[in-house]
């Protein structure tokens, strides 16, 4: 797959480069501006599969400084002295049994860690300029308080549902920065809840 894109860009590469020298050839024998039609001519085959690229860059950028991150709102100390001899009493669901709400593409999943605490992962898109959220909580389910969560953004993300990233591969950012580490964050978080009492069967 990835030498048939490769292929294709060539291609396209090659006819951009003739639609720009045809450009020119034009304005010379006509009279007009060289420049401008050249330019033009450059102008309108970048943008043909390039008119989106600065647009997700800046979206993804943005939303991930404004809102993506790894918070602990509660730490599990604090938890078992608000809830004393409740920790000792939870059992591990070892299979982790889960429910979802929503399709295959915006959907919640809510997966039952032990009696007290489930983890919930979120994802939603496709936002304008190919933005999709991910959102990962651990979350008390007797009081609904979150705990921990994490927030992310990636773009080109159903491309990636296909095992690649689609032909557009600039525009495939994964994670915003520190992504992966917030993630790996929220999963240690999640697992000391899980070790949380006596192990499940």
């Amino acid at each position: 797959m990835g030498l048939v894109i490769l292929g294709v860009l060539a291609l396209y590469l090659l006819l951009s480069i003739v639609v720009v020298i045809g450009a020119i050839k034009y304005a010379k024998n006509n009279g007009k501006s060289v420049n401008r039609w050249g330019w033009g001519a450059v102008l309108v085959m970048y943008l043909i599969p390039f008119w989106d690229w600065i647009p997700t860059v800046a979206v993804h950028q943005f939303y991930c400084a404004k809102d993506s991150g790894f918070w602990v709102y509660k730490s599990l100390d604090q938890w078992k002295k608000e809830n004393p001899k409740v920790a000792e009493t939870l059992v591990a669901n070892k299979l982790a049994p889960s429910t979802r709400q929503g399709d295959m593409t915006n959907y919640t999943d809510t997966y039952f860690l032990n009696q007290r605490f489930n983890w919930v992962v979120k994802h939603n898109g496709q936002f304008l300029f190919n933005r999709w959220r991910h959102e990962k909580e651990v979350v008390d389910n007797k009081s609904s308080e979150v705990l921990a969560r994490y927030v992310d953004f990636s773009t080109a993300y159903e491309q990636r549902q296909a095992g690649w990233s689609g032909w557009k591969f600039w525009l495939d950012s994964r994670h915003c920065p520190g992504g992966t580490l917030n993630s790996g964050r929220l999963s240690t978080f999640m697992e000391s809840v899980t070790s949380l009492g006596e192990k499940g069967k």
